[in-house]
């Protein structure tokens, strides 16, 4: 029997109850190696046999994940990651509710139910979309778009 990924990068023998074999095999030597380089090898003996049996192929997906993640950022890993995935849905989610605004506009004026347009000189509102940053909603007219309620329709104001 060829070594496990673990015990060849150890240095050795590996024992037929080795509890690296079944999730390192000899085929995926860098599977192991950077869960070695940030976790180390004893720990993850220690983690692997505290966990049942059934759980130990799931802790170590985990442990694989994470490990590359500290490897391309070693500050934060996954969170980083988790963040960054955040940025982006908050930006999507900004464009969305422009689009949204833009389509009720649409909608409104080819019904001719929008009013006209009005300047800012006599006091009324003017018709352009503008973002109001202390409360990450945007003000069209009478009506605002909320970040938080996405999911909601615009025509249940």
């Amino acid at each position: 029997m060829s070594p496990c990924a673990a015990c060849k990068l150890l240095r050795r023998r590996c024992a037929q109850d080795c509890v690296f074999a079944p999730y390192f095999p000899a085929d995926e030597p860098q599977k192991f190696a950077s869960v070695h380089k940030v976790f180390g090898a004893s720990n993850v003996n220690k983690m692997l046999q505290e966990l049942p049996e059934h759980q130990r192929s799931d802790a170590v997906s985990s442990m694989v994940y994470e490990a590359n993640a500290r490897v391309r950022d070693p500050v934060y890993g996954c969170v980083g990651a988790i963040s960054s995935l955040q940025q982006q849905v908050d930006v999507l989610q900004t464009q969305l509710a422009i689009a949204q605004a833009e389509v009720v506009h649409m909608r409104m004026r080819s019904q001719n139910t929008y009013p006209p347009t009005s300047s800012p000189e006599n006091g009324s509102p003017s018709a352009k979309l503008m973002p109001n940053p202390q409360t990450k909603s945007f003000f069209y007219m009478d009506m605002a778009i909320d970040q938080a309620n996405m999911g909601e329709s615009l025509w249940s104001c």
